[in-house]
């Protein structure tokens, strides 16, 4: 693989018991059951996107230490506190790749720093800002390479749940364009300019048993 592929989309909550409970109605398919990532002090659920993407639905664990530096997806944040404190939001994606050293140096290591991670037996390697906060907005994905042959999809139930495709908002597109055409992402995500200073939106839009449904930022 000489660049990356989607892996998996990420909505945060403010509460995962209760977002759960909002995605499931939305959406009308059944999560799986609660992950742990203990070095990031968060809670997750996910959901089958067909063979080889998934969607995955976290929060912080109330019932975790304090991690020693920013949670993942801005989570520690205001701003993405505020954002989903009433329902799930979209906070970002992730892609994956076979080549995460080389693709994190052709992107002059803007992804912030490797870490090492693991929940259950899977195993993992993912790029996380220093400050936690996804790049662009959550335009720009964070990249990972699975370190064991398991991938989550082999484990989840399909419920026909398919994403169809992904748009978002920027002031300066062309500087999102250009790190996904580094990550080998040029047509993974449909890119607008957005009026200058009005911030950055993005939208995934899923095919249901249910019919479509949006999932926003």
């Amino acid at each position: 693989m000489t660049g990356a592929v989607l892996d998996h989309l990420v909505l945060g909550c403010a509460d995962l018991e209760r977002g759960a409970a909002w995605l499931q109605r939305f959406l009308g398919v059944t999560l799986s059951d609660v992950g742990r990532h203990e070095r990031m002090g968060t809670l997750n659920r996910l959901l089958s996107l067909g063979p080889d993407r998934y969607l995955e639905l976290i929060a912080i664990d109330p019932d975790a230490h304090e991690p020693a530096h920013k949670r993942w997806f801005g989570l520690d944040t205001l701003d993405v506190r505020e954002r989903i404190a009433a329902r799930p939001r979209l906070l970002g994606w992730v892609a994956r790749t076979a080549q995460l050293d080389a693709l994190d140096e052709r992107t002059g290591g803007v992804l912030g720093p490797v870490h090492a991670m693991a929940r259950g037996d899977f195993r993992w390697r993912i790029t996380v800002p220093e400050d936690g906060y996804p790049i662009e907005g959550g335009l720009v994905p964070n990249l990972l390479q699975w370190d064991v042959p398991a991938h989550p999809c082999d484990r989840l139930v399909d419920q026909q749940c398919r994403l169809t495709w992904m748009e978002a908002a920027h002031p300066n597109p062309a500087k999102v364009r250009y790190l996904l055409d580094e990550m080998g992402l040029g047509n993974a995500l449909v890119l607008t300019p957005s009026p200058p200073y009005s911030g950055m939106t993005m939208c995934a839009y899923l095919q249901t048993p249910s019919g479509t449904r949006t999932l926003m930022s």
